[in-house]
């Protein structure tokens, strides 16, 4: 089968197009014909030789998956061929940057109808992210605030569902962004680069039981002057711990989170976005032979959405 695969470390010129085996479903799996794909900030730092994750070359990359069924293996009951399905593949050398995926069916749902599989690619890493950060860690309820840092792939997701959970929400972000971010359920949208974010929440007289980190650096830090009591700062980028101090006077909680690749998650996506609840933003979509090009336009920044691949 065709797929994209990196022979070694570097830049995006290292991608190739190449034949490799085609992969079968082996027990509890399915086997996938993928339709599109998306590329993630952490497809960039694996093709770049980040020493934070376990990957060596040749690799084919690519962990967002929209498809069809094209077989299943043994004791698989939940899906049959022919079925459209989503995923985020497990973070390993045999990526999605092909034309067939093999995953274990434990991981994958049926692809919401209410979106086409160049929406649906954009949604699985990011989603569950997003969804993991807000429900499971940070344990969202309705009429809490929610603060999110960041309004990329991930941030934009975060706002949509905490608006959805009956959160009221303030998003960080940038001035392009502003008029997308209170589409997607901002009730206020701080403009990080002319705007103090304590300044305005203290003179409205508000604080968050919920931050959602994406963006780092002193984000967790700073936070603890607009948290509220027993809040739950939650961060996908920062490995540091933030001083004590500040937190412990709040009885707050800071949270470290990588995603975990769950089927139930994959499931509750799904059903947000049937509803109309939940719909991922759509940058551009290229075809899979500008993969390179995909990664260059995302690492240079400013994407006002999620970059996805047609196979």
């Amino acid at each position: 089968m065709k797929a994209y695969q990196i022979d070694d470390f570097g830049g995006p010129e290292v991608f190739r197009q190449s034949e490799v085996e085609r992969p079968t479903a082996g027990p509890g799996e399915v086997l996938v014909r993928v339709v599109a794909t998306s590329v993630n900030p952490v497809d960039c730092k694996l093709r770049g030789g980040s020493d934070r994750f376990d990957l060596t070359p040749p690799a084919v990359l690519g962990y967002d998956v929209s498809g069809i069924v094209e077989a299943v293996g043994a004791g698989v009951e939940r899906f049959e061929a022919g079925d459209a399905v989503f995923y985020t593949p497990t973070l390993d050398a045999q990526g999605a940057y092909a034309e067939y995926h093999a995953e274990h069916a434990s991981i994958v749902a049926h692809k919401p109808a209410s979106l086409s599989h160049e929406e649906a690619a954009a949604l699985p890493l990011a989603g569950s992210t997003a969804w993991q950060a807000l429900f499971d860690r940070a344990l969202l309820q309705a009429g809490q605030t929610a603060l999110v840092y960041g309004t990329g792939g991930v941030g934009m997701l975060a706002v949509q569902l905490a608006h959805a959970a009956g959160a009221e929400v303030i998003a960080v972000s940038s001035p392009a962004l502003t008029e997308q971010t209170a589409e997607a359920g901002a009730s206020r949208v701080i403009d990080y680069k002319s705007e103090d974010v304590a300044e305005v929440m203290q003179s409205a007289g508000v604080q968050a039981e919920v931050v959602f980190d994406t963006v780092g650096g002193d984000v967790l830090e700073r936070s603890a002057a607009v948290a509220a009591p027993f809040a739950d700062l939650v961060t996908i980028v920062n490995t540091a711990a933030p001083p004590a101090g500040p937190l412990m006077r709040l009885n707050a909680s800071a949270h470290f989170l990588m995603m975990q690749r769950r089927g139930a998650t994959m499931r509750s996506l799904a059903r947000m976005a049937e509803r109309g609840l939940l719909r991922p933003v759509v940058a551009d979509v290229l075809p899979l032979a500008e993969v390179a090009e995909a990664h260059r336009r995302l690492e240079a920044g400013g994407v006002p959405g999620k970059l996805v691949l047609r196979v």
